[in-house]
């Protein structure tokens, strides 16, 4: 078992806390149609080491461009997309570099609506080959779906994204004890996100509702 709790790292959160806004105020811009990194940077911009504020975990659909989505210039954010914004294990390895060797405060699961990878694992779509892989992590979101929700397909599906948010960020707390012991220690924060693909916006759905819990059973294993 690990000790208890330390007090809370006021500093450390007050980074994360920070972050969140400047994403907030970047995904304000984007509906707006105010964006002001549009242009970006030259390449020479690049040359310096990388210290971007926030890393997210997103899915790699054409239609979810991350640093457009928060109006984020080169080197702010620290981006893994895959499939369904699944937690495999590139995932969570570069997640693990972002937080133990970028010190980044804030990891971030998004998803977004009329996820095709989330929507093949609700209906139990048959697939081929890697894909099969991609898609196996998200059969839990999807079975939790159908078992607690009984309202029409397209509610159904929305619920089904939220909870692959939810089992994606559990996931990382399992595999990861380098985000978890950070999470324990209160060094970062981890929360979770639907991006809506008609309006813009980004919808924050917080820490996982079981944070607490994924922690104590991982320390106690």
């Amino acid at each position: 078992m690990k000790p208890t709790q330390p007090e809370l790292d006021r500093a450390t959160w007050a980074d994360a806390d920070r972050a969140w806004r400047e994403l907030e105020a970047g995904n304000r811009r984007w509906v707006a149609g105010e964006l002001q990194n549009v242009g970006f940077a030259p390449p020479s911009a690049a040359e310096d080491d990388q210290a971007p504020f926030a890393a997210i975990l997103s899915c790699s659909d054409s239609r979810t461009p991350v640093e457009l989505i928060f109006d984020r210039g080169i080197g702010d954010i620290f981006t893994v997309r895959v499939a369904g914004n699944a937690a495999h294990t590139s995932g969570v390895g570069s997640l693990e570099y972002g937080v133990a060797h970028l010190g980044i405060p804030l990891v971030v699961v998004l998803g977004h609506t009329g996820c095709g990878a989330v929507a093949a694992a609700v209906d139990q779509t048959p697939v081929d080959g890697a894909i099969a892989r991609i898609v196996a992590p998200i059969a839990a979101a999807a079975e939790h779906a159908r078992e607690h929700h009984d309202g029409d397909a397209d509610a159904l599906l929305d619920f089904a994204i939220e909870a692959n948010v939810f089992q994606a960020m559990a996931d990382l707390i399992r595999r990861s004890a380098i985000i978890r012991d950070r999470l324990y220690d209160r060094r970062i924060k981890l929360v979770g996100a639907v991006y809506d693909l008609h309006t813009g916006w980004v919808r924050l759905l917080g820490a996982h509702p079981q944070q607490d819990t994924l922690l104590t059973h991982q320390a106690a294993d």
